[in-house]
C-alpha cells in the first residue's frame, strides 16, 4: 500500500491529478496484490531504514519482499543496493 501511494504521489507531482488517476486505474488492471501495512511489515521497514541509505517507501518494498520470501524484487532504483545482501534484486 505504501508503494502504491508512492506511485500516485510521483504521478501527481510530475504531471497532474488526471494523469495520476489514469495511472491508478492502469495499476488496478495489473496483477499486483495490494498488501496492507501491519506491525510486522512496519518493523521490517524500520529495520531497513535504520541502516540508512534508502527512502522509507523503499524500505517497505524491501521489508515486504523479505516477509513474503519473494524470489526477487524488481527495480531499477539504485537505493536497493543497500539490501542486496538480504533480498534478491532483479535489476532493470
Amino acid at each position: 500500500m505504501v508503494n502504491w501511494g508512492e506511485v500516485y504521489y510521483v504521478a501527481l507531482r510530475e504531471y497532474d491529478e488526471e494523469y495520476a488517476n489514469k495511472v491508478l486505474h492502469a495499476m488496478k488492471n495489473m496483477p499486483i496484490e495490494i498488501v496492507e501495512v501491519n506491525r510486522e511489515l512496519t518493523m521490517l521497514a524500520a529495520r531497513f531504514k535504520a541502516k540508512g541509505g534508502m527512502s522509507y517507501a523503499d524500505c517497505f518494498a524491501s521489508g515486504l519482499a523479505k516477509l513474503k520470501k519473494a524470489a526477487e524484487l524488481v527495480t531499477g532504483d539504485k537505493e536497493f543496493r543497500e539490501v542486496e545482501n538480504e533480498i534478491k534484486i532483479r535489476w532493470i
